[in-house]
């Protein structure tokens, strides 16, 4: 397994669908996943520290593993098989360990909320490496420093992050064939 970190979140305009870039933690190498809107703005209002008013599914989710007394230790995106992702959200709680079958998307927004490390399959690095790696070039950059522990973020209105996602470009994230 390979730690990952939430790199970008973008919008392919081939598929008119959103793509989370998760980035190995100590290295260069991506996984790009498509995803759907909702999961994609649960995603970029965390990152983006986007409070609402009443709690979204994900703080839901949130507030149930925490108020059952359990933590998230950590998200497994474990496999592909035809073109979908699959994770597991690793529990501890008073009954001991749980492994829950989850949707990559919804489990990196849980994740988030509860500032829990997400890991990769090896497999799955190595294989979206070799696909970049045999295709053009991704055009892909650095991803903007995350804040550090404590520091402060600027919070983006819901208008503001409608406007993130509606002007991304292509280019934001490169090019994936998967």
């Amino acid at each position: 397994m390979v730690e990952v970190l939430v790199s970008r979140l973008g919008l392919d305009s081939s598929t008119n669908t959103y793509v989370v870039i998760l980035q190995e933690k100590d290295g260069s190498r991506l996984l790009p996943i498509w995803i759907g809107q909702p999961e994609a703005e649960a995603i970029v209002m965390q990152m983006n520290n986007v409070k609402r008013e009443r709690p979204l599914t994900h703080d839901l989710c949130k507030s149930l593993i925490l108020g059952l007394g359990a933590s998230l230790r950590r998200v497994h995106i474990t496999k592909v098989q035809h073109r979908t992702y699959f994770a597991e959200l690793h529990l501890h709680g008073p009954s001991g360990e749980a492994q829950i079958d989850a949707r990559p998307s919804d489990s990196i927004a849980v994740a988030l909320r509860l500032q829990a490390p997400i890991f990769v399959e090896e497999s799955l690095l190595a294989a979206a490496s070799e696909e970049l790696d045999s295709g053009e070039e991704s055009g892909y950059t650095s991803p903007p420093a995350s804040p550090k522990s404590g520091e402060r973020t600027e919070s983006l209105s819901a208008e503001q992050l409608k406007q993130y996602l509606e002007n991304l470009r292509p280019e934001d994230f490169g090019k994936f064939n998967i």
